[in-house]
């Protein structure tokens, strides 16, 4: 094709793809390169703001490291990553809902008992929060043995990793449901706290006039064999920015009120918060409809 135009680019472009891809990799690149070309031709791109959005994923490069992925985050800016995950792990059998991964997770965090304390360093004027609840299955059985990872920030907005006072894996624990499928952990009332900001997202937040807060939330991921894994958010129902947060991963039924323990408790706060776990022939059935 020797005469290529803006009305036959993309057409030109998905002939040079290999008969010989997987269907999967034709049926992602012939999307996306439609509407990559149909988005430069709407908003009519310019080549300066071509190579402007090129030098700006270089930045988004050089600041991510193993501690920090910046990609990530401007999937989640963009609503991206909520949207894919809602698009993975739709909701069919009454099962939790899940929401964004975000980028602090770390793999391999403290094995602990059930009960036991995440928390490694004391932050003046903080919350302790009991943090229990029955892991079910979509029958609404108990499932024991299941394994239940928790993050979450500091009273100062960030996660251990981001912070170099605080220890190695602070505020964060896995555990592992008993024979009632019970979880228990005590950690600290979740804080708001900024997505970082002074790289390619900060500058994505400022093209796009938004703030960078998201509201106080504990991370969840649970894991079991069987059962399709869940990675969801519980946010506390009297934190700021639940109605306006910077990535869009809040969600009702994800939201949990903290209680005042009460005199004799041996923590200030007390949420109960249970999980639906969808066993995984049921997960199969629907994918494969």
């Amino acid at each position: 094709m020797r005469n290529v135009t803006k009305d036959n680019i993309s057409d030109v472009v998905i002939a040079a793809l290999s008969k010989d891809i997987p269907a999967r990799n034709r049926e992602i690149l012939e999307s996306l390169i439609r509407h990559i070309h149909a988005f430069c031709i709407e908003a009519k791109v310019t080549h300066a703001e071509l190579i402007e959005a090129c030098q700006f994923l270089v930045r988004a490069g050089h600041i991510s490291d193993d501690a920090r992925n910046e990609f990530i985050l401007l999937s989640d800016i963009l609503g991206v990553e909520v949207l894919v995950d809602m698009l993975d792990h739709a909701v069919t059998d009454g099962e939790s809902e899940s929401t964004v991964l975000g980028p602090f997770y770390r793999e391999n965090p403290p094995v602990l008992p059930k009960g036991a304390s995440i928390v490694q360093k004391n932050f003046e004027g903080s919350e302790t929060v009991r943090v229990r609840g029955i892991v079910r299955d979509t029958e609404g059985q108990p499932i024991k043995d299941v394994i239940v990872d928790v993050w979450e920030d500091a009273p100062n907005g960030l996660y251990e990793q981001q912070d170099p006072d605080q220890p190695d894996y602070n505020l964060r624990g896995r555990f592992m449901t008993d024979e009632n499928g019970e979880y228990e952990f005590v950690g600290i009332r979740p804080v708001p706290y900024p997505i970082p900001y002074d790289g390619a997202a900060g500058e994505l937040l400022n093209y796009m006039g938004h703030h960078p807060w998201r509201p106080g939330h504990i991370h969840f991921m649970l894991k079991k064999d069987g059962y399709q894994g869940l990675v969801s958010q519980i946010y506390d129902a009297d934190t700021e920015y639940l109605d306006n947060d910077a990535v869009f991963a809040v969600k009702q039924s994800l939201i949990g009120k903290m209680q005042t323990a009460g005199a004799g408790a041996d923590t200030d706060l007390l949420m109960t918060f249970d999980f639906k776990l969808k066993p995984l022939a049921s997960a199969m059935a629907v994918a494969a409809e």
